[in-house]
């Protein structure tokens, strides 16, 4: 059996590595998220996130239940994390019977915010500004720094993690 240690070490170069590439090729970075609309994932107080950059994204690069980074559609200078609830042509129902359904459009997606403690307006998700255009979408969270001891990878789709896109390393999952 490995020891701690060693887990700290390499969980810590891996880290390292990840940043290092990030300066040069951009291809994740650091995000600090405050605020408790991502709990449980990110605490009740936010974290820093590792981010795996996206060059564009599509249902090719991201899947439902995948943990991303967007511009905020109601401040385009801010960014948000929320969770991919459902991509276009999902057809979405309100609770409120008072809503007409209606399907996602061609590179619309709709997020939500993990907290279900929140009220819709209190998650500031696709609850209160509708749908999103997928091209907001700058990345996806791969892992997630609450506190010194506490950290881990971020559960994203089962698709995600299945092909690897996920991994710090950048490695196939198999």
């Amino acid at each position: 059996m490995v020891s701690l240690s060693t887990w700290f070490r390499y969980i810590a170069n891996k880290l390292e590595y990840s940043v290092s590439i990030s300066w040069k090729g951009k291809l994740t970075y650091l995000y600090g998220n405050k605020g408790d609309q991502m709990a449980p994932v990110m605490g009740g107080l936010g974290g820093t996130l590792l981010v795996r950059k996206l060059p564009a994204a599509d249902p090719k690069r991201v899947s439902v239940g995948d943990v991303v980074v967007m511009k905020d559609p109601e401040k385009s200078d801010n960014y948000i994390v929320r969770r991919l609830a459902a991509i276009q042509g999902y057809e979405m129902v309100s609770t409120d019977e008072k809503d007409e359904p209606f399907v996602l459009d061609k590179d619309e997606c709709w997020v939500l915010a993990d907290n279900e403690n929140m009220k819709p307006k209190e998650a500031n998700d696709s609850r209160t500004f509708g749908p999103v255009p997928m091209r907001n979408i700058v990345g996806r969270a791969i892992y997630c720094l609450r506190t010194a001891v506490d950290h881990g990878p971020v559960q994203n789709s089962n698709d995600s993690m299945r092909k690897g896109f996920t991994s710090i390393g950048g490695g196939t999952g198999r």
